[in-house]
């Protein structure tokens, strides 16, 4: 397990040796100051916020086994529900990680190949590597899953032999763990304070420790997190190693841009070339992967729109969300076809992460505070790591005029979509009409008997939003009796409660009278997918089996043959009603959530439900009371009055 777990989870933090020290030294002379202040930055970096923070610290927040920002929104929302803003900002930038992490990773590997041939253009290589591993996520993870972890493990190995072999070479470079190079550095280097935000880059990815760990356990990263962080820091000192020796140059006069090449043998970068190009595809497919299971989540949990979710393989948590898939794919096409050159792409790189591990740090404190109910305990995790965390944040802010801006502008995009989705079911809510259930029960009965009313499906069944058994929507009420009316059999109520557990899937029967309406109410983890249609048949045939219900054809024919009765499905579509009367901003809301809505799964789809079985009726969304119609009646017309007035003409 804790070969799968490098695999899994250290693919994105195990690139960043591609384009660290590459960032840190930019187009600066080299010095001493500069390379052992940078390479000390990396070191206490990764030892304050991805070991003490993320592995020590923010593991421990773990919702049933499961982790992500999601996860831990859903642990502290019931308390603090003004969490929901940091929770949406944090899954958004998440979200633009994902597209510019595969750009990066892959860019920084091909560009390798500058040594072999120096006008070689890479950027077709790439968007061919990155066009096959977006195709290949339909077809599931399970097979490359596999190799996952000897291929990363290689990896690591190898970054480890070639630090190693420059530090034997220039062992003084250990001094560099003193933390005084790291704030000489920050204090005393010609804006050495604006180098923070290429150190940070060695720490992007340390929230998918968090992320995976419903996939891997806690265990289990902190064990693989030792061999990692060794190989990584003797990399990264190994590059410092060999660059000091070049004191006084810059690094377009190495012949090398990229140190990492730098330090292998001629005749070991070819091999070394496939192997990074391999390792940069595997921490692009965990960052896709990961962008699928945190928009299953922000779905469960009404922050995104309903979008198709596939599951490729059996394997528990492997899903496959064409929609993103696809605006992930056009979105990493879009940066590498912008950028060129990972070089550039660093600027654009960081900043999202960056605000990230801000909200983690924000949602962490909140949790600590529920969890261990003290203020103390949340202070001093909060300001601690937001100070740190802060610097860097000013430091990237830098970068937004040379590529920052694309970070933040695709999180923006995403963020919008959430809110506009979370604010328009609150919308909503405050308009949802409810009623008394026991007052629909003898209506549904006289209906149910009324021979002269042609007969709608032997079971008709109802999705709901009422928390409760003892209530109905209004709309429900008039479905049924208004326009044509629908009698049934046996009618089915049934209520999807999504818990803020990840993989709950449980269910409640309640018999409201018996043999004719029944309410169902699932109970299912905000990391399943709500499948109504199989989970409501295998409710039914256990409450058969119970002699609970008798779901036989009523009909004498289908009767005799012992057949069951057809179900039903109906699904009330909402649109909204032009009698409302709301403020300009909420209008606006409601506007592009139904936008969104037209885009997005139907609530059929949504459900799980099939369409053969699905009747969908169109329903007057009305969230507002319209103003008094104030309408005067000037005359009273008669036939004579009319004739008159004719022979008057």
């Amino acid at each position: 397990m804790v070969l799968v777990t490098i695999g899994i989870v250290f693919g994105d933090i195990g690139t960043s040796p591609l384009y660290v020290m590459s960032a840190i030294i930019g187009d600066r002379v080299i010095s001493k100051e500069l390379i052992y202040g940078g390479v000390s930055c990396v070191f206490w970096t990764l030892t304050l916020i991805t070991t003490v923070k993320y592995v020590l610290l923010v593991l421990r927040a773990d919702n049933k086994g499961e982790g992500g920002v999601f996860a831990l929104y859903a642990l502290v929302r019931k308390r603090a529900r003004w969490l929901v803003i940091p929770a949406i900002i944090g899954g958004s930038t998440l979200l633009s990680d994902g597209m510019l992490t595969p750009a990066i990773s892959v860019s920084s590997a091909v560009e390798g190949l500058h040594i072999l041939s120096p006008h070689i253009n890479t950027v077709p290589i790439v968007l061919v590597i990155i066009t096959l591993l977006f195709l290949f996520q339909r077809a599931g993870t399970r097979i490359v899953g596999s190799s996952f972890g000897p291929i990363t493990t290689a990896w690591f190995v190898m970054l480890a032999i070639l630090g190693a072999i420059q530090i034997v070479r220039f062992p003084q470079i250990v001094e560099a763990i003193h933390p005084r190079y790291a704030l000489e550095l920050l204090l005393l280097y010609p804006q050495g304070f604006w180098l923070l935000g290429a150190v940070f880059l060695c720490t992007t990815g340390a929230d998918a420790l968090y992320s995976d760990l419903g996939h891997c356990g806690k265990k289990n990263i902190r064990a693989a997190w030792s061999f990692v962080k060794l190989c990584l820091l003797l990399n990264y000192f190994g590059q410092a190693a060999w660059l000091v020796q070049f004191e006084g140059y810059r690094r377009n006069d190495l012949g090398v841009t990229n140190p990492l090449y730098g330090i292998m043998p001629s005749w070991f970068v070819p091999i070394g070339i496939v192997i990074a190009t391999a390792a940069t595809v595997i921490a692009s497919q965990a960052m896709i992967t990961g962008a699928f299971s945190l928009v299953n989540e922000a779905m469960r949990l009404n922050l995104w729109p309903k979008a198709r979710v596939l599951h490729p393989t059996e394997e528990r948590g492997q899903l496959f969300i064409p929609s993103i898939n696809g605006i992930l794919f056009v979105g990493c096409a879009g940066v590498v076809l912008y950028f060129q050159e990972s070089e550039r792409m660093e600027a654009a790189y960081g900043l999202a992460i960056n605000i990230t591990m801000i909200v983690t740090t924000i949602l962490l404190s909140a949790y600590a505070y529920v969890r261990r109910g003290s203020y103390t305990i949340m202070l001093g995790i909060g300001l601690t790591f937001l100070a740190i965390e802060g610097m860097f944040l000013i430091a990237n802010l830098a970068k937004f005029p040379h590529g920052g801006f694309v970070a933040i502008l695709t999180a923006m995009i995403f963020g919008l979509i959430q809110f506009i989705w979370y604010k328009a079911r609150k919308i909503k809510n405050r308009f949802l009409e409810f009623g008394p259930m026991d007052k629909l029960l003898p209506r549904l009965v006289e209906l149910s008997e009324d021979q002269s009313v042609p007969k709608f499906a032997s079971h008709l069944v109802f999705m709901t939003s009422a928390n409760y058994p003892s209530q109905i929507e209004s709309k429900f009420e008039y479905s049924i009796f208004s326009g044509q009316p629908k009698r049934a059999d046996t009618y089915w109520f049934v209520h999807v409660d999504v818990v803020d557990e990840p993989y709950t899937c449980q269910y409640e029967v309640t018999i409201l009278v018996p043999n004719l309406v029944y309410r169902i109410d699932l109970r299912l983890g905000f990391r399943i997918e709500p499948r109504v249609n199989m989970m409501l048949r295998k409710v039914i045939e256990e409450m058969v089996a119970k002699g609970e219900v008798d779901i036989t054809s009523r009909y004498e024919s289908l009767n005799k043959m012992h057949l069951p009765g057809d179900f039903r499905f109906v699904v009330l579509e909402k649109f909204l009603s032009y009698e409302n009367d709301l403020p300009f901003w909420e209008k606006l809301i409601m506007d592009l959530y139904f936008l969104l809505k037209k885009i997005s799964l139907s609530e059929g789809r949504e459900f799980g439900l099939d369409p053969s079985m699905v009747t969908i009726e169109k329903v007057p969304l009305l969230v507002s009371t319209p103003r008094p119609l104030r309408l005067e009646r000037t005359n009273v017309t008669t036939q004579e009055t009319v004739a008159e007035k004719e022979h008057l003409s």
